[in-house]
């Protein structure tokens, strides 16, 4: 049986290196933002490549679920790097055939740097809505959720990823500690509009605290979005 792992992330919260070290695993499959081409059609945002984007991706999400995050693979595991805020307008009941961990960071760190790709940005944009509704969701099942502070991961990569591994039910691989620079075959057409510092790296570099300020019409959002955060880094 393929073990699936969805990893519901935000943007600018190390999620595309996360990706980068599942790659390592020679028993893992790992696939970027499945969900994307579906989101920017639902919603109409204006994200930068949002063409490029649609064109390269089935923006048809059922069909995504259906032929992507539940298709065949050859290897036993599977590493899905979703955005929580593409998960809108779906059947969800593909979850319960997926294991699905969170991925959150503090949102003083993120908004700064989410901001310089979308000035506009909104609560929604954090994907930190759908992570607590996720949170609560799975809690209401029953279930431990996975979360994961991606400044802890960053500051204790080793014991961070030995301890998601043991959560999700596969072996640890010190292999996922590094990767090399440059970009990957797996990468979205996205890529080239987000992931610049991801690329130049060799494994999780820890990040000093970000030196850009939330520009002032983000406040109300930032308010809204470090009690989102709180709520989540309880489970962490």
């Amino acid at each position: 049986m393929i073990k699936r792992i969805n990893c519901w992330s935000g943007p600018r919260n190390i999620s595309t290196a996360l990706m980068y070290s599942f790659r390592e695993r020679h028993d893992t499959t790992v696939v970027d933002e499945p969900l994307y081409a579906h989101y920017l059609r639902v919603t109409g945002r204006d994200h930068p490549g949002r063409d490029q984007v649609l064109n390269a991706q089935n923006p048809d999400g059922e069909a995504v679920v259906r032929d992507v995050l539940l298709g065949s693979y050859d290897s036993p595991v599977v590493f899905f790097k979703q955005m929580a805020h593409h998960l809108v307008e779906l059947n969800e009941d593909f979850l319960a055939a997926t294991t699905n961990i969170l991925l959150t960071r503090d949102p003083r760190d993120m908004l700064p740097s989410l901001a310089v790709q979308l000035p506009d940005a909104t609560l929604a944009d954090t994907g930190l809505e759908n992570q607590v509704r996720l949170l609560h969701s799975i809690l209401e099942h029953g279930k431990q959720p996975v979360v994961i502070d991606s400044g802890v991961l960053l500051e204790d990569p080793e014991s961070s990823l030995n301890s998601l591994c043991e959560r999700v039910g596969i072996e640890p691989n010190k292999q996922m500690l590094s990767w090399a620079t440059g970009p990957k075959p797996e990468d979205g057409v996205w890529a080239r509009f987000w992931y610049q510092n991801v690329h130049g790296s060799t494994g999780f570099d820890r990040r000093l605290p970000s030196s850009r300020s939330v520009p002032s019409d983000l406040v109300s959002v930032l308010d809204e979005a470090i009690g989102l955060f709180d709520q989540l880094i309880e489970f962490a």
